[in-house]
């Protein structure tokens, strides 16, 4: 089984498949991986050899931003925002909807389950 940025690579699929088990590496970037190392993209993880894996990790080490770094990121970005007191971070600290959805009738996922109002029937 390889082991790439932490993660570990499913050996029976395909080599741009399998990249995307990686967070932060998506279908297109891992297509970029594959055309930059020179692997061809019909070819499985069980199929490539120490130096090819290798050159895999390197050129994603090098290059990309990905699992634990791009989450660290990601959870400084939100708080930044927070602790600015900018509308995203007020959104992100009361858990609601940030990207401008709805919130009459929806976003129960952000929102939690549907708490009972005493006196609404009519």
């Amino acid at each position: 089984m390889a082991r790439i940025a932490g993660v570990n690579i499913p050996t029976g699929k395909r080599v741009p498949i399998a990249l995307t088990y990686i967070t932060g590496i998506g279908p297109y970037i891992a297509e970029q991986i594959c055309a930059s190392v020179g692997i061809d993209r019909a070819r499985r993880v069980n199929q490539l050899s120490d130096t090819e894996v290798l050159a895999i990790r390197e050129y994603i080490d090098a290059n990309l931003t990905v699992e634990g770094d791009l989450r660290r990121e990601v959870t400084m970005n939100i708080k930044r925002a927070m602790d600015l007191g900018s509308y995203r971070g007020l959104r992100h600290r009361r858990n609601l909807p940030v990207r401008g959805q709805r919130t009459h009738t929806n976003a129960r996922t952000r929102k939690g389950p549907a708490k009972a109002i005493a006196g609404k029937k009519k």
